[in-house]
């Protein structure tokens, strides 16, 4: 999976499920465009995991919007 173990310390939070849905998208489908598993994707979505920086700015680039709009800090 491409993806780190949350760092209990720093809460971030993402806007992959709207921005999927605007999109009107399956987990899958993105998935498949950013070249990892459904399951990383599931992962990241739910605060399971971070994703690594490269698939963090695959998601934000496919999306149109920078790295920090898509995810959140959550102070």
């Amino acid at each position: 999976m491409e993806g780190y173990a949350r760092d209990p310390g720093l809460n971030v939070k993402n806007r992959i499920r709207v921005l999927r849905a605007e999109k009107d998208w399956s987990q899958a489908e993105l998935a498949e465009k950013v070249g990892v598993s459904r399951n990383s994707i599931n992962a990241v979505e739910n605060g399971k995991f971070d994703p690594s920086l490269p698939l963090a700015f695959r998601i934000a680039e496919l999306f149109g919007h920078r790295v920090e709009d898509v995810f959140l800090r959550d102070d």
